[in-house]
């Protein structure tokens, strides 16, 4: 397993950093590998992609993913990468939010039975009940104040006067790996680059209670991908409606296709390596495409379609791809499905029963903001309806399917009218 995985994450660039070891180990056999996502939302975001994608290299290569849902430390709060502490979550709440992530990650994990069957399980399983003083002498013995303050998560943390309850943090997670090691046989531990502080605790926290010698053969393992950032430095996964998520009810598909079709130019290339299965091949045919014909967008569009098929489904990966070409396509649009989405996400506005005039149907649009523009806008020659030049006087077109109206100025324009209960 060690070539198949390393070398397909290396050849990927998702292999950051890992712990001495890993590479014999891997040459052993199959191993059980897990990361950890806190319950603190009910979808996962952009954000998380990268760790999803480590999982299910694994699990192609032969190796069984571990999910763990961060039950109990999710209510308490990671520090890594955080200005500060978040809310504390009661159990129905997570609850609710563990059984949406499971949905999100049947997309990209199997989680059928065989050997390398993925699982999801929740620390709050082994943490919720650990009594103080179990926990300070099975746990807290074992790291030093000293060892605790090195970590760069809490470094960054102190002057916003960090709590007690997140100083803990590392300590918890370790706990984890801990528990996993003992009672599921899992060897290693995955995550973001912004883990591996978090991560070698865990790794400490094995060695010490296994009693083996600083520097002795390892028995547990750590790797890092690097973090899904913009070419700014900053963490992707936010648009101008906040973050970006895989919940359809919370970022929809249109939002989301078109977040991955604006990607920036510089890493489009990269997150199709990243965050898609593409063979390498196919991955090269596409890069060399893109740059013969940077205009074209071959990578965005390629990315985009891929993510969204993986995420909502083939069928609505297709709808989103037709709806673009639609939009921006300049070309007239007759397909209600496709109608429907442009209504709802780009421009949309209510038909009256009867036939408006003109001037009155482009101000009713709002892309002219007064009779005044909207007559100059028709006298200019600019205004189509339904692929049809309209001028001040009319007439309007028939609408597609008794209901629908395409009001575009220009080619980037673009509002789409609704006559409802027609």
């Amino acid at each position: 397993m060690s070539h198949d995985f390393l070398a397909e994450l290396d050849a990927r660039g998702l292999a950051q950093e890992r712990s001495d070891g890993l590479d014999a180990r891997l040459a052993r056999g199959p191993v059980s590998a897990y990361i950890g996502f806190d319950a603190s939302a009910r979808s996962l975001h952009v954000g998380h992609l990268l760790q999803v994608f480590l999982l299910a290299h694994l699990q192609r290569a032969g190796g069984r993913p571990v999910v763990v849902i961060g039950g109990a430390t999710g209510m308490i709060g990671d520090p890594s990468g955080k200005s500060s502490e978040r809310k504390l979550l009661d159990d129905a709440t997570i609850e609710t939010n563990a059984a949406a992530l499971r949905g999100q990650l049947e997309r990209f994990l199997d989680f059928s039975p065989g050997p390398a069957q993925a699982r999801m399980v929740d620390n709050r399983d082994w943490l919720a009940g650990m009594s103080v003083i179990t926990y300070l002498r099975e746990i807290g013995k074992h790291f030093t104040v000293p060892y605790m303050l090195r970590k760069d998560s809490v470094q960054a943390r102190l002057q916003a006067g960090m709590s007690f309850t997140e100083f803990s943090y590392m300590t918890l997670q370790a706990a984890d790996f801990l528990h996993l090691h003992r009672e599921l046989g899992v060897d290693l531990q995955m995550g973001g680059a912004d883990q591996w502080g978090n991560i070698t605790a865990g790794l400490e926290l094995i060695r010490r209670v296994e009693g083996r010698e600083e520097g002795a053969d390892p028995s547990a393992f750590g790797l890092c991908s690097p973090l899904l950032l913009t070419k700014a430095g900053l963490k992707m996964g936010k648009s101008e409606r906040g973050a970006v998520f895989l919940d359809p009810a919370l970022t929809s598909p249109w939002e989301f296709y078109q977040y991955w079709l604006a990607d920036e130019d510089e890493l489009v290339v990269r997150h199709l390596r990243w965050l898609t299965l593409r063979t390498a091949d196919e991955i090269a045919a596409v890069e060399a495409e893109h740059a013969a014909r940077p205009e074209a967008r071959v990578a965005h569009r390629a990315l985009a379609r891929d993510l969204t098929a993986r995420i909502h489904g083939e069928a609505e990966a297709a709808l989103q791809e037709r709806v673009t070409a639609a939009v921006f396509g300049g070309e007239p649009i007759d397909d209600p499905e496709v109608l429907a989405v442009v209504h709802r996400e780009v421009g949309g506005f209510a038909l009256p029963a009867e036939e408006p005039a003109p001037i009155d149907l482009l101000v009713a649009s709002g892309l002219a903001a007064s009779r005044g523009e909207a007559r100059r806008l028709l006298e200019q020659g600019g205004v189509t309806v339904n692929g049809a030049r309209l001028g001040p006087d009319g007439p309007v077109p028939s609408r597609i399917a008794g209901r629908w109206l395409v009001v575009r100025v220009g080619r980037k324009r673009l509002a789409v009218g609704r006559a409802e209960g027609a």
